[in-house]
């Protein structure tokens, strides 16, 4: 019964050749450098899962953004774990999209056919900054506050667009309220969307141009 079901369905959607197409595929040669990627998708995915996690128990108000952080960190049953790997998962994972950059810019894997697949991977790096940059603030701590009030001036200073940048960034002069609600909702569904996209992007391109490999004595 069930193996008529999925011969149903596999002749319509296909699943036979998107398996072959995405799982059913041997193994590249190479080292533990190439390995990055894969381990920067995975704590992509672990970000996703400890951060839906703690939107179920946060609050976005400058009144209770700390003390929701407190409730998870001591009220909740392994809370404590689940913010310290999201919290220690962000860092490493901003380590290891970086390190993974260095090692296909060195290893001159960013030539061709692979520029798209280069191009995509920096604005993944930039985005993968930017969730960093906006999740930094959630606590609303005096630390997260200040960081922030620093971070944003910097943009303020920018030749010409940096008022602009400022009040973008902000909602308006300070950081307030509305400062939170537009980094919470960059947080948790604009950028996210974004490097979701992008990613389905970038492993495309892996795919229809093969892994990145270290050039011959000839490149």
């Amino acid at each position: 019964m069930m193996k008529n079901i999925y011969a149903w369905l596999d002749e319509r959607l296909g699943f036979d050749d998107m398996y072959k197409m995405l799982l059913d595929r041997p193994e590249p040669h190479g080292n533990w450098w190439n390995t990055l990627g894969s381990a920067s998708l995975f704590l992509f995915i672990m970000q996703g899962v400890t951060g839906i996690f703690l939107t179920v128990y946060y609050t976005p108000s400058p009144d209770h953004a700390y003390d929701s952080i407190q409730y998870i960190m001591n009220g909740v049953a392994f809370g404590w774990l689940i913010r310290g790997m999201h919290h220690w998962g962000a860092s490493l994972m901003v380590l290891v999209v970086f390190i993974h950059m260095l090692r296909t810019f060195f290893s001159a894997s960013y030539k061709y056919p692979r520029e798209l697949t280069w191009i995509v991977g920096s604005v993944l790096f930039l985005l993968t900054l930017g969730m960093g940059f906006t999740g930094y603030l959630l606590p609303f701590n005096q630390r997260a506050y200040w960081a922030t009030v620093v971070a944003t001036n910097i943009g303020g200073v920018v030749p010409g667009a940096g008022p602009f940048i400022l009040r973008a960034l902000r909602g308006g002069s300070d950081v307030s309220a509305l400062t939170l609600s537009r980094f919470f909702s960059a947080h948790i569904w604009m950028l996210p969307a974004a490097l979701a996209g992008l990613i389905g992007l970038h492993l495309y391109l892996i795919m229809r141009h093969g892994e990145s490999a270290y050039p011959d004595k000839d490149d």
